[in-house]
């Protein structure tokens, strides 16, 4: 009797260690880029548990469990998964945002954000912060994601702007404020609606209490601002009130940053016991739109149609048929030549700069914004792919407080993991076509 025992024993414990076995995936022989900035481990071994990392070393000193799941990552880069800083999941291309805002808001939760989203994953982008949707379909679609019923990064939404007062046809995801009672219910309302950020924009049209009034009140509530900084005013304003992060580089011609608002800034990163100020300057959409204009055969790429029916497909592309003609950027070309001297201002005053796309913006597709973004500051500006990838995986998780979760490849964090194919610390390009993707564990290329 006590040998059958011991025998059943020995059974039980061989299945229970295959199947424990089974639940563990390692991605073995790959260039592992951890977020953190330092070297490139070769050789890498990162084991996956469930959803988290459990182990990350190299093929010298790491043991893979039998039974494991075998990911064969030789040849290719791995990286975490990249965050896209300044998305608008709500628009997807259309050149025409008052035919969209009439046409499409009955589609927004149930279609067209959910492709954004889609198409956003499948780029390898695990994290993104969406700055400006309607609550509800915002807010429907991110908790949608997190249960698993439709697939995308997770989601840190703003829901509506805050400003002065919403342009016409634009109330259901731009809210006004008239008073600083106004501006801190409204701020108080999306707090406790859930939402994860809070966007405000043309505070240089609003009192500086109203200013100070949304952000005291998004603070209190443990969330963080981000605010516009086109104009200098806007600038000046949110440095003053305690904005955390600013976005793009400015819609005037002007050829650099006032130096007023560079001293300015230059102050708050010197106050090191404030944490680092960050800035998602949005280059690339402004930078290659000539290029786009002259070479148009990248608008033909499938990519963006992943989600979407055919009938707004098509809409999209009748709308970008004549990119030359978009009224959106008839004033680019003399912005353009401003964009890196701007870049390089904000860069070398010591703020942490985000990688963030705008993605959604007319010709602006979700399933190519990120990688071009990311091409843009390290093969036009000139910028580190370490630097890059690092504004594109740690510092957004920092920004976001959730760097304990996310954000690199380390034990015990979430196993939001992409790879791809060569070298992307020599070409960052790579990044166009990823050919994995691990969010939360689970497979999704």
């Amino acid at each position: 009797m006590k040998k059958l025992l011991h025998v059943f024993l020995v059974i039980a414990l061989t299945f229970s260690t295959a199947s424990v076995s089974a639940q563990i995936k390692a991605l073995v022989g790959g260039t592992l880029i951890d977020g953190f900035g330092g070297k490139p481990i070769q050789n890498s071994v990162i084991l996956i548990e469930g959803d988290r990392i459990s182990k990350v070393g190299h093929l010298g000193n790491t043991n893979i469990p039998e039974g494991a799941e075998i990911i064969s990552t030789e040849g290719m880069s791995v990286l975490p998964g990249l965050w896209d800083m300044h998305v608008h999941l709500m628009i997807n291309g259309h050149s025409d945002y008052s035919h969209w805002q009439k046409k499409y808001p009955p589609l927004y939760e149930t279609v067209i954000m959910p492709a954004s989203a889609h198409q956003l994953l499948m780029a390898g982008v695990t994290s993104a912060r969406d700055l400006g949707g309607p609550l509800e379909a915002s807010l429907a679609v991110r908790d949608a994601i997190n249960n698993g019923s439709i697939p995308g990064p997770t989601m840190y939404m703003s829901g509506p702007f805050i400003q002065h007062e919403p342009y016409p046809g634009t109330e259901s995801y731009r809210w006004g404020v008239s008073g600083v009672e106004d501006a801190r219910s409204k701020v108080r309302q999306l707090a406790e609606a859930g939402v994860d950020c809070i966007k405000l924009i043309d505070q240089d049209q609003m009192t500086m209490e109203e200013v100070y009034a949304v952000v005291e009140e998004a603070h209190n509530h443990d969330l963080t601002v981000v605010a516009h900084g086109h104009r200098p005013e806007e600038i000046r304003r949110g440095l003053l009130a305690g904005v955390d992060c600013f976005e793009h580089t400015g819609l005037s011609s002007a050829p650099r940053y006032p130096d007023d608002v560079m001293e300015m800034i230059e102050a708050r990163t010197a106050q090191m016991n404030l944490g680092p100020m960050f800035w998602c300057p949005t280059v690339e959409g402004l930078y290659n739109y000539e290029y786009v204009r002259d070479n148009p055969e990248q608008l033909d790429n499938d990519s963006w149609h992943l989600g979407l029916p055919d009938s707004i497909i098509h809409d999209i592309t009748e709308s970008i048929r004549y990119p030359g003609r978009l009224p959106y950027f008839q004033i680019t070309p003399s912005r353009r030549p401003t964009l890196e001297t701007k870049f390089n201002q904000l860069k070398d005053a010591g703020l942490v700069l985000l990688v963030g796309t705008d993605s959604g913006i007319p010709m602006k597709f979700h399933s190519q914004s990120t990688w071009h973004e990311l091409d843009v500051w390290v093969n036009e500006f000139g910028v580190d792919p370490i630097y890059a990838i690092k504004a594109a995986t740690y510092w957004p998780a920092v920004l976001m407080k959730v760097d304990d979760k996310v954000g690199t490849i380390s034990e015990g964090k979430m196993a939001d993991i992409i790879a791809v194919k060569g070298d992307v610390l020599r070409y960052i390009d790579l990044l166009q076509d990823v050919d994995l993707v691990i969010k939360q564990g689970k497979r999704y290329k």
